[in-house]
């Protein structure tokens, strides 16, 4: 019988984890925004795993497509094995790359997306405070626009649509840029409150809103590039087998599993923390503020997603080295480190 290379075993699972939390977001949406059953539903119609039976069966259509939800999870698990089988000359380097660009390609178009949203927002929250947004729209969009879901589904996803087209073509991650933007909204909050006596709402909105995507969606890249600040004074004295084995052992029972919980937690019900504020469109409670309490949840999507993946990297890269893998780099040191 054939020996099977460890790499072999190591890219499924590692690939299968990268995949199957997109598979789980892609599954959310299908239940929460189309009415899919979900796994859930499904095994507790069949009366399957202990689950307490539905008052009432599932009919029509939805047991089929409930399938199609389990066949989701288990296709995707066999077509990477598929995949693996018939790459097996592909090194756990050059996976690990692959899902450091599917992160890059994530980040990039997430900040892309925040930019474009803050700008518009703005924009509209500007005219419809000062009483011009009629003017320049007319009577029935400026009532749409003062509409949340309306406002979400017609402004904000199309920015957001538009993002990922933007960062599909750009290489660069953007951060020095949207932390100068936040420097500078910030400090037109100053200049416009002391000298010229004018605050409003939307001002604060956007820092906020622009800050937590810097912060969060940073997360991913500052991973990858050792950035993170270490509390670890025993790191620094590892060997680089020592370090990488450190590596492996945070990624597999620390930083996958908190990825997951973050997921799960915010994806498991419909009042959960990430559905609750994307499925009603929430908002702050000032009218004339920006409506963008609802995308700053899904920043939390967006930092479980971008993490788990980069963590799989990091697994990948860092098992590299424990396999003597050709290519795999040595651990550099960096100003964050303790």
């Amino acid at each position: 019988m054939q020996n099977i290379p460890l790499t072999v075993y190591l890219r499924i699972a590692a690939l299968s984890m990268a995949a199957l939390s997109l598979v789980y977001v892609a599954n959310n949406f299908l239940i929460f925004w189309w009415g899919w059953p979900g796994l859930n539903v499904l095994f507790a119609d069949l009366e399957w795993f202990w689950l307490e039976p539905l008052r009432q069966p599932l009919k029509g259509n939805l047991p089929l497509l409930g399938w199609l939800q389990v066949l989701f999870y288990f296709g995707t698990i066999a077509a990477i094995a598929v995949f693996v089988w018939r790459s097996q000359e592909r090194t756990l380097v050059q996976d690990s790359k692959i899902l450091d660009a599917l992160v890059g390609y994530i980040i990039r178009s997430a900040f892309w997306a925040v930019l474009l949203i803050g700008v518009v927002d703005m924009a509209i929250s500007f005219l419809r405070v000062e009483g011009l947004l009629v003017q320049v729209v007319g009577t029935d969009f400026a009532k749409d626009l003062g509409r949340s879901v309306y406002r979400g589904a017609n402004i904000h996803y199309p920015l957001i649509a538009i993002g990922f087209v933007i960062g599909y073509f750009t290489r660069t991650l953007g951060f020095i840029w949207l932390a100068l933007l936040i420097v500078i909204a910030e400090l037109l909050i100053v200049v416009t409150r002391f000298i010229f006596s004018y605050e409003q709402a939307f001002m604060g909105d956007l820092v906020r809103f622009w800050y937590a995507a810097l912060f969060l969606f940073a997360s991913a890249y500052t991973l990858v590039e050792e950035g993170h600040v270490r509390v670890d004074i025993l790191y620094t004295g590892f060997s680089e087998r020592g370090k990488a084995w450190s590596n492996v052992i945070g990624s597999l029972l620390l930083g996958l599993p908190l990825c997951w919980i973050i997921l799960t937690r915010g994806l498991w019900g419909k009042s959960n923390l990430i559905n609750a504020p994307l499925l009603t469109y929430e908002v702050t409670q000032s009218g004339y503020g920006l409506y963008v309490k609802y995308i700053m949840a899904g920043f939390l999507l967006i930092y479980g997603v971008s993490m788990l993946i980069q963590f799989t990297s990091y697994f990948l890269s860092n098992a590299a080295i424990l396999i003597h893998e050709r290519g795999a780099h040595t651990h550099k040191e960096h100003p964050g480190s303790v």
